[in-house]
């Protein structure tokens, strides 16, 4: 469950198709569209990968947070197209036997997808359009 999506993600769906009786913690991160920046008003934004390689990325991301937290599972989810303000562009659920993994492994996850997934981001605003780069 390490992929890109062109539909509305269902957290609830990752998170039910991931834990087992075996945990102790599930760590849920969504990231959702506001709807400003900048001091300008969001009216929609797209996502735009070169998708093969994000897709790989995403894997990678997900190996690395197993080899380094004493997680169980990790999925992540990240929509890509066109989003309304509210709507969720990324899930990430861990599960562990311990919640401090599972946190832990959550903020690895968002701060490498950020980081390293080729992933890009265009705003509309109510008098224009940007490309943009995460802060």
């Amino acid at each position: 469950m390490l992929r890109l999506v062109h539909e509305p993600i269902d957290t609830a769906s990752l998170r039910n198709a991931l834990v087992r009786p075996e945990d102790g913690a599930v760590a849920i991160f969504e990231g959702v569209v506001r709807n400003h920046a900048h001091g300008r008003r969001i009216r929609y934004l797209e996502y735009h990968a070169y998708e093969p390689m994000a897709q790989r990325r995403l894997e990678e991301i997900g190996v690395s947070a197993k080899k380094e937290f004493p997680i169980r599972e990790i999925g992540i989810l990240h929509r890509l197209g066109r989003l309304d303000p509210a709507e969720c562009s990324i899930a990430i659920v861990v599960t562990a036997a311990h919640r401090a993994a599972a946190f832990d492994a959550c903020r690895f996850a968002i701060d490498a997808v950020k980081k390293t997934v080729p992933i890009w981001k265009k705003e509309f605003y109510e008098d224009g359009e940007a490309w943009v780069s995460d802060e």
